[in-house]
């Protein structure tokens, strides 16, 4: 087990639930392979009270930076001193520095964490119709990198459509020559891959995002839920005859990058 000390520099994870996040597990192995005096550690903070947590962190002097995630994505751009052109394009950020003046910076490696785990799998998502479930941050994450990774066309559903149809918007204006349509209703015909970037499936009592008739023999369905590994999206999917992609994959390929941006150090 890892000594904490007075000179060990702290990390958290920002989240609301929290009890489902499997980041302090793997940035702490991340740390300690890189031979890093730094531990991360859950921080469960409502929406009510992520702007006075902000307010906190820039004043933690031991505190190099934290990850944020559901359902905080959107509002850290607000929040933060500054964020990279990738954050501010995708209107979504999920890693956080904090610099020794106490500014924090924001940038967002959940899209690019997400290609990097299809890749990993053996799904490269170039020339592939894709069927995007949810319009929160890392769902516009998601869009913009499967869009710059060379998706034929992405499809966003979402029952507020009109954050899909923003999403959609933004993706477009950032990645030009790529289709991106908003719907209300998710159906699964026309494409080739699923991917559930909503919350859904956190729950026992969570309905599935999409509905199982949708889920036909030969579809690709990729989760980003980490906890459980196996949603019930997942379960149906697969005996549907469906090929599966679990939401650990994303996680495993984006420590690295946030790891590594919250230590300060250069990044993609």
């Amino acid at each position: 087990m890892k000594e904490i000390t007075g000179s060990t520099q702290l990390f958290g994870i920002v989240a609301d639930p929290i009890a489902q996040v499997r980041t302090p597990q793997v940035l702490n192995a991340w740390f300690s392979r890189q031979g890093v005096d730094g531990v991360l550690v859950p921080f469960h903070v409502g929406s009510e009270d992520l702007a006075t947590a902000f307010d906190a962190f820039r004043r933690m002097r031991n505190l190099g930076g934290f990850i944020v995630t559901v359902p905080h994505k959107t509002d850290t751009v607000a929040l933060c001193d500054e964020v990279s052109e990738r954050a501010r394009a995708i209107g979504a950020a999920n890693a956080v520095r904090r610099e020794a003046d106490g500014r924090l910076v924001g940038d967002m490696f959940d899209g690019m964490g997400f290609v990097e785990g299809l890749k990993s799998q053996g799904h490269d998502p170039r020339g592939r119709s894709v069927l995007l479930l949810g319009a929160g941050g890392a769902a516009a994450a998601i869009a913009h990198a499967l869009a710059e990774a060379g998706v034929e066309q992405l499809t966003i559903a979402n029952r507020t459509v009109a954050k899909a149809q923003a999403i959609a918007e933004r993706t477009m204006h950032s990645v030009p020559g790529i289709r991106v349509h908003a719907v209300e209703k998710a159906e699964s015909a026309n494409h080739d891959m699923v991917v559930n970037a909503t919350s859904l499936g956190m729950r026992a009592d969570d309905p599935l995002p999409i509905a199982a008739s949708q889920l036909r023999p030969g579809l690709l369905v990729a989760e980003i839920i980490m906890k459980p590994e196996m949603t019930a999206l997942l379960q149906t999917a697969q005996e549907n005859g469906c090929t599966i992609h679990l939401g650990r994959h994303m996680l495993d390929c984006q420590a690295n990058l946030m790891g590594e941006f919250m230590l300060g150090r250069s990044v993609a």
